[in-house]
């Protein structure tokens, strides 16, 4: 039997001035991968929880990740699908 992985479109992928400066691109580049085949990454259990719930209804996706020097930086999917931002929790 054939197991699927879910995956979505992230659109327009944009970041801050501030994760642009602050984080490595390999690790912007792997979380952003994560995110679309729906590794929520660090995120609580109840937001993870909501993704599932909001993957197919076309809801805001949140994940949390952490790069190699441990910064901790967010990415969001809007609910069309639009776009993706990535971001540091203080930019938000």
């Amino acid at each position: 039997m054939e197991s699927k992985t879910k995956t979505f479109c992230l659109g327009q992928i944009v970041a801050t001035p501030n994760a642009l400066d602050r984080l490595d691109p390999q690790d912007v580049h792997h979380a952003l991968a994560r995110h679309a085949s729906c590794d929520w990454g660090d995120c609580s259990k109840e937001d993870a929880d909501e993704n599932e719930f909001a993957l197919d209804r076309r809801l805001r996706l949140f994940s949390s990740y952490r790069d190699r020097n441990n910064t901790k930086f967010w990415i969001i999917t809007e609910a069309d699908r639009s776009s993706t931002t990535l971001l540091l929790p203080e930019d938000y």
